[in-house]
């Protein structure tokens, strides 16, 4: 009946709106009409085990999750479910009977701005990339907390499906280099479940364990009205959805990282953490990147037909391969570094910081962004040393930023800290985390010329999201009471001059020459 439906509903007499021309999209589990101002989609009555749309019942039912659970991330794409009545030959759209099939309308667009597709034509953007941290924080920060007694999140449910790659793929292969490999991923995960068990039994008592999205790439990504969109979460399944939000965000990561898009997917990572404040995980973040990359491994392998000629072959052990060394890549011992940043107020430290997310992984830590997660915003104040700039508070701040920085370090990522460290004391402290933890040091000095400051400065106070709050008094005492580097400080220092783009350069260079890991 299905398809004879899927003809019948192509004709434009059987709806409310002009109808520009039909397209089908057919996938594994369904059909999408797209009739240029909205597309409609059927689910397919299929049982792969992971999901179950065989009955009608079942698949009203998930055309309802489908719209309810991506409302939560769209207002205006996902408009209704309406059922289709009549028969397969003569059907209507929302008419009167029985229903005999349903189908989610939803508003069209063009395929041509998915960011998957802005991607291979080269116009995705670090702004593209920032929007979805954004809308990703904030999604993770309001969605459900799954309830305690549920079995998601415990540590051996979120091993069994990593287990299960392993037994789904090893099948499939038959060269010695491909078996090998596997089995040290297998080792690598085993190893890396039991030193982290705690961790993932502690996620899921303080609640990071969510009814996340289970499937954010950049396919799943468009531009609508100039805004980025995310859209088609996982609705037929909970276990895929119901996860640690770190699984949700090593999935947009790894898919990044797959399209050779290292430093953007970097930027993401330190973009969401600096806006959730969610350090405490970060450690899980290979393990999960790992886990997505070998669920496209098995995805690309299951593909295969299973009469494939040498050259399908071929070409799915080549596609393999890459998802696997992928994945791989994620289990080798990382490279750390602490740096800082030292200098006024709105001198670049912030691009000098981001430059090292970028270009080398560092997670970027802002004082402005910890200080307000720790005081709450600023009154209104003529003194900046009063208030959440007090001593104390500032001293706080510090402290903060520190023992975050710790916290990264272990988890095996390198960091940078984007504050002024004017003060001799506050520049001592990171150092001691850097010994603390056996991690090279580095003070990124940073200088411009005053016009170039206060040009900059202008530019911030612009921007209404920009979380600092100095202005040009604030810089002024900055100057005055500004504690220099010492001669051994000097030693552990490079000086980059922020508004000319070669020391800068300079400065990566060296940090990859000393930690070629990088």
């Amino acid at each position: 009946m299905s398809q004879s439906l899927i003809a019948a509903l192509q004709n434009p007499a059987l709806y409310p709106h002009p109808v520009e021309g039909f397209q089908v999209i057919e996938t594994h589990i369904s059909w999408v009409l797209l009739t240029g101002p909205f597309a409609y989609k059927v689910k397919k009555p299929m049982n792969f085990g992971f999901l179950d749309f065989t009955s009608l019942d079942a698949r009203e039912h998930f055309c309802g999750e489908e719209l309810r659970l991506n409302q939560r991330l769209t207002s205006d794409l996902y408009l209704e479910v309406l059922p289709i009545t009549g028969s397969a030959d003569a059907p209507q759209l929302g008419g009167e009977g029985p229903a005999i099939e349903f189908a989610l309308k939803m508003r069209q667009f063009p395929q041509a701005n998915l960011l998957s597709t802005l991607q291979a034509n080269g116009e995705l953007t670090t702004a593209h990339i920032d929007e979805m941290a954004a809308q990703i924080a904030h999604f993770h920060l309001n969605a459900p907390k799954v309830p305690a007694e549920h079995e998601a999140g415990q540590p051996d449910s979120v091993m069994a499906p990593v287990s299960q790659n392993f037994e789904q793929i090893r099948p499939f292969l038959s060269d010695k280099a491909d078996l090998l490999q596997l089995d040290a991923l297998q080792a690598w995960a085993e190893s890396s479940f039991e030193r982290l068990k705690p961790l993932f039994a502690q996620r899921k008592a303080d609640g990071f364990i969510r009814e996340c999205h289970g499937d954010i790439h950049l396919g799943n990504a468009t531009l609508i009205d100039g805004k980025v969109v995310i859209f088609d979460c996982i609705e037929f399944n909970e276990p895929f959805r119901f996860t640690d939000v770190y699984a949700d965000t090593g999935f947009l990561a790894m898919d990044l990282e797959d399209r050779g898009l290292k430093s953007l997917a970097r930027r993401f990572i330190s973009q969401y953490l600096e806006l959730t404040g969610d350090y405490q995980g970060l450690e899980l973040l290979n393990f999960y990147k790992a886990y997505r990359a070998l669920v496209r491994a098995k995805v690309t392998l299951f593909s295969m037909p299973a009469e494939a000629d040498p050259v399908q072959r071929a070409t799915t052990l080549r596609q393999y391969r890459n998802y696997a060394n992928l994945a791989e890549s994620y289990s080798t011992i990382p490279s750390r570094f602490m740096a800082i940043t030292h200098g006024v107020s709105a001198v670049g430290k912030s691009r000098v910081a981001m430059r090292l997310v970028e270009a080398l992984g560092a997670i970027r830590l802002r004082s402005d962004v910890e200080r307000k997660r720790l005081f709450g915003e600023q009154t209104v104040t003529n003194d900046p040393h009063a208030g959440i700039y007090s001593a104390d508070a500032s001293a706080a701040t510090y402290t903060r930023l520190h023992e975050i920085a710790a916290v990264i370090l272990r988890a095996g990522f390198p960091v940078v800290v984007d504050a002024t460290y004017l003060k001799r004391e506050q520049r001592d402290g990171a150092a001691k985390i850097a010994e603390s933890t056996g991690a090279p040091f580095l003070i990124l000095d940073c200088n411009a010329p005053q016009a170039v400051i206060e040009g900059w400065l202008a530019l911030r106070q612009a921007d209404k999201t920009d979380p600092s709050d100095a202005d040009l008094a604030v810089i002024a005492d900055q100057q005055a009471n500004r504690e220099a580097l010492t001669p051994a400080e000097i030693l552990c220092s490079k000086r980059v001059q922020t508004n000319e783009s070669g020391t800068l350069d300079t400065v990566v260079a060296q940090i990859r020459q000393r930690l070629p890991g990088l």
